[in-house]
């Protein structure tokens, strides 16, 4: 069952979600710092390039089902365009002052 991303404990990975699902651009890098990095199922990878591959272009959806860690750990069901459907895990480092300076994602 799925956890209503109003409902997400951290206020930075609450906004990401969002973000996230309405495909909006600019809210999702606001929400980064300037030197954010990430990784998928382990490898550090582009992030621009990734955000746009695997979120704008293909229309990429969260619905998290568990979190953890204070709300920076989500198990979500992620979708788009390019994979279809699959179990995900999340995890976020947010800095002080509220934006993410890092996330990693991978099958779960």
């Amino acid at each position: 069952m799925s956890i209503q991303t109003a409902r997400l404990s951290d206020p930075a990975v609450r906004a990401f979600v969002t973000a996230v699902n309405a495909h909006d651009e600019g809210a999702f890098r606001s929400l980064l710092t300037p030197d954010a990095t990430m990784a998928d199922d382990g490898s550090d990878r582009d992030l621009v390039q990734w955000i746009e591959r695997e979120i704008l272009s293909s229309h990429g959806h969260m619905d998290v089902t568990k979190e953890s860690d204070g709300g920076r750990a989500l198990i979500a069901d992620y979708s788009n365009d390019t994979w279809g459907e699959m179990r995900t895990k999340w995890s976020f480092t947010v800095e002080d002052d509220g934006r993410i300076s890092r996330f990693e994602t991978g099958q779960a």
